[in-house]
């Protein structure tokens, strides 16, 4: 028998009866260790059964121990969510919390963010082949004529997904079809990757003549930025805005309204020239660490993270009109990684584990963005960025 203790190709040892267990986590961390000689102490520390993590992960080893801080309070009124919140952010970037605390302050000292949700859609898009454009064409109109036939199909799969309505694009002797979903308080992927595929399935067996499929023809952009999902939406369409006064501003950002609009213009030429995805500060920034803390998979920020600011200086010239909108937050509160103990914690401080919350959170998502749009604004405007990075963000 091959000792696996001196070879270098040897497989990640499994324990084929339950590997979701102290004694395989241990195991493969002493596999590593004779490899690496490295003792594994931090990792190999955690607080929870591991049991738990079936489901969420493979080849369990142990914990990446992400610090978590807490921002707030943030005054939110929305139609989930009319209340203070505290945010726990999971990340290693100093002046992060400290940047998105200072955002909330001023915004709740402004009297809160407003939030709306437009829309919330998950897709599938599957791509049919045809031997020519007009046959696609004419397939596109037997689509609309069995809709109630492919949404039965679809919805036989699940007892939460709901066949919303499927947008088609041809090309050459292709039709795509992107099939949009209400997926109740669960990101939805998987749940719409399977509906879709039955009602392909559906599609195969019932259109004359048959029909030649693949899945996924990309115009779903599964944990891609496109512009597809800046215009129809990929997860919730949220807006966040706000108005602040000037002097608040100045009193705690130490730059006036006038002088933030101003460079605002500046701004919105750069992101244009650049061709950004996110004509904002970092978005990016907030979401991610509220990812980290709060379960959400943290691949969903290459879409999340797109954003589109609109700002005004109102007619009284003392107040300055703030908005985010993100058309493609992709968040949960029940299932994936929403039931692992320190993530389902972390969505209890903001009230938000479980079914019926996912509303509650898309807003506290985007009210977070545009608090550390505030603050990260403020302090390239004021001078303060590199000092606040250079007294905070240094790790001695």
């Amino acid at each position: 028998m091959t000792d696996r203790r001196n070879d270098t190709r040897a497989p990640v040892p499994r324990d084929k009866t339950n590997d979701h267990t102290h004694d395989a986590a241990r195991m493969r961390r002493a596999f590593l260790t004779s490899r690496t000689g490295m003792p594994l102490d931090h990792v190999g520390s955690y607080s929870f059964d591991p049991g738990v993590t079936a489901g969420n992960i493979e080849n369990f080893i142990g914990v990446a121990q992400v610090p978590i801080g807490l921002a707030g309070p943030l005054r939110i009124n929305g139609e989930h969510v009319n209340e203070d919140v505290y945010v726990p952010l999971a990340t290693t970037e100093g002046t992060l919390v400290a940047s998105y605390n200072r955002g909330m302050r001023i915004l709740t000292e402004a009297g809160g963010v407003k939030t709306t949700i437009h829309e919330r859609f998950m897709q599938r898009a599957p791509v049919f082949h045809f031997s020519d454009a007009r046959s696609a064409r004419s397939f596109a109109q037997w689509v609309d004529g069995n809709l109630d036939g492919i949404r039965a199909a679809a919805e036989s799969t699940s007892s939460v997904a709901k066949l919303s309505h499927i947008e088609r694009y041809s090309v050459g002797p292709m039709l795509h079809l992107r099939f949009n979903y209400e997926t109740g308080d669960a990101a939805g992927q998987n749940m719409c990757g399977k509906a879709t595929l039955a009602a392909c399935e559906w599609i195969a067996a019932n259109h004359p003549g048959g029909a030649r499929y693949t899945l996924s023809g990309a115009m779903d952009t599964d944990k891609k930025h496109s512009q597809l999902n800046v215009l129809h939406s990929r997860g919730a369409r949220v807006i966040a805005e706000a108005w602040i006064p000037s002097a608040l501003l100045k009193e705690r950002a130490g730059v006036d309204a006038a002088t933030l609009f101003r460079a605002r213009l500046n701004s919105f030429a750069g992101s244009v020239m650049a061709g950004s995805a996110n004509n904002g500060m970092h978005a990016a920034n907030g979401l991610a660490a509220l990812f980290i803390a709060c379960g959400q998979d943290a691949a969903n920020i290459a879409e999340s993270h797109t954003a589109m600011t609109f700002v005004r200086l109102e007619d009284d010239g003392e107040t300055y009109y703030w908005s985010i909108t993100l058309p493609a937050l992709i968040v949960a509160t029940f299932g994936g990684g929403t039931q692992l103990p320190t993530q389902g914690e972390c969505l209890d401080i903001l009230g938000c584990r479980g079914k019926g919350k996912v509303g509650r959170f898309i807003e506290i998502c985007a009210a977070t963005v545009l608090a550390g749009e505030i603050s990260l604004a403020s302090a390239v405007v004021a001078g303060d960025w590199v000092e606040s990075h250079d007294r905070l963000g240094r790790n001695r």
